[in-house]
């Protein structure tokens, strides 16, 4: 990667401005910037960067009073409030945000927030930790400035976005949080983390240490899942929107099939046009199965060309504002239906509308794969595929070990840790796909 000319004159101002401020004042004027104002020598106007987008710089994605697009300041306060209610009593929650992952020694991954910390905060970045009790309010560790890796990364939230984008009750640099931490610990009956991305900076503390030895520290994700489980009407609306572009980016792949039956060509297409009508990124990566590679359930190699006769299966699905979708769809690139795959397609068709009316409130996840396991079992024997015999569905598991379902939001796999025995509710979203 290549500095260029605007890079080589910000390195030169940082070193400068180390000559003349100094460390310590250096240190000073980054937390002025940090505080988000950027100016121009021909600009009219300086506006704040949170570092990511907000209502003041990106008003085409977010409105007045929303944090995030779509969703309310008074929304994420209600989701706080929301988690406390759940939790017992004088309880502390130490949420992180996701890690940055590398993809080589100075090249990451893209950045995905983790789903916890972007519901209950809106902030879409890393390296900060947010503690959440009846007594703080949500407080939140914020990552200190950096003027020369801001050169390469660009502006990132601080202590002032905290206040001001976020809505924090009280903010802090992540430098403090050992000073800090450990008397909010002492005066909390139980903790709560997600122990799959606990950061060092608060694990290490020797107070959260005497916490975990003793048996006080529990795992947050039970809680935060069942605040997320049932959707909100805001969360709904975008979650409409991320379906919505995945219907139409898979027919303008499904266009493109015929003129170009290739796995990898199709995996790109679909990306492409998901994302020039709005999507941040694919909820996962496509799969794009031509022939027997449909019968691997994640299948990603996406490498093989599509034959004469192959039909291809595709399970895609795309994020918007934080909210994603999960489609799949099978259909022969090259022509036409062959007998024997039309009737395949059929029965899973008609297990598939079959299974959707059971889809409301006072069902389950289980009861509908039941359901389903039990018409397409059935069908596959009147095909001659399975033989109609006591051993039936032992052979039907091994032809499809996979659920019929699960629930979406936020994760593809959303709300993990609920189980599919709960009875659905207005405003639980999921999704169905009866396969094998």
């Amino acid at each position: 990667m290549a500095i260029g000319v605007r890079g080589i004159l910000m390195k030169a101002f940082v070193s400068r401005a180390k000559h003349r401020l100094g460390a310590q004042n250096l240190k000073q004027f980054s937390a002025a910037l940090n505080n988000g104002y950027c100016y121009s020598a021909y600009a009219t106007q300086h506006f704040f960067d949170a570092g990511q987008p907000t209502a003041e710089t990106h008003p085409q994605l977010v409105a007045a009073g929303e944090i995030t697009p779509g969703i309310t300041e008074q929304e994420y306060v209600a989701r706080r409030k929301k988690l406390l209610e759940l939790l017992p009593e004088k309880s502390l929650v130490i949420m992180a945000s996701a890690p940055v992952k590398m993809m080589t020694d100075v090249v990451p991954y893209p950045f995905r927030q983790d789903a916890d910390y972007l519901y209950f905060t809106g902030c879409q970045q890393p390296g900060g930790i947010a503690v959440l009790s009846d007594e703080f309010g949500l407080c939140m560790f914020m990552p200190d400035s950096d003027p020369e890796e801001e050169i390469w990364r660009g502006q990132v939230a601080g202590t002032y976005a905290a206040l001001n984008t976020f809505k924090a009750d009280q903010t802090f640099s992540i430098s403090k949080l050992h000073m800090l931490l450990p008397d909010m610990i002492a005066k909390a009956c139980k903790l709560y983390h997600n122990r799959n991305i606990a950061s060092s900076d608060y694990a290490d503390l020797p107070a959260f240490k005497k916490a975990l030895n003793e048996s006080n520290v529990h795992y947050l994700c039970k809680y935060t899942h069942e605040a997320r489980w049932i959707k909100s009407p805001s969360e709904m609306n975008i979650m409409r929107q991320s379906a919505a572009i995945t219907c139409q980016a898979l027919l303008q792949t499904m266009l493109a099939s015929k003129r170009c039956p290739h796995e990898h060509i199709l995996a790109t297409t679909i990306e492409y046009e998901c994302k020039i009508r709005g999507a941040q990124r694919m909820a996962f990566p496509p799969v794009v199965g031509g022939g027997a590679n449909g019968s691997v359930i994640h299948y990603s190699r996406n490498d093989q060309q599509i034959r004469d006769g192959e039909m291809v299966l595709m399970d895609v699905g795309c994020e918007v504002n934080g909210y994603v979708s999960d489609l799949t769809r099978t259909w022969p690139p090259c022509g036409s239906f062959s007998p024997c795959q039309r009737e395949l397609y059929e029965l899973i068709l008609d297990t598939a509308n079959e299974c959707l009316k059971l889809c409301k409130p006072g069902a389950s996840l289980r009861q509908i794969h039941s359901y389903s396991v039990q018409l397409l079992s059935k069908g596959l024997a009147e095909l001659g595929i399975l033989k109609n015999s006591p051993s039936m569905l032992q052979s039907y598991w091994k032809l499809n070990p996979t659920s019929i379902g699960h629930y979406l939001g936020m994760d593809v796999h959303d709300c993990s840790s609920i189980k599919n025995d709960r009875l659905l509710q207005p405003g639980v979203v999921s999704f169905l796909q009866p396969s094998f």
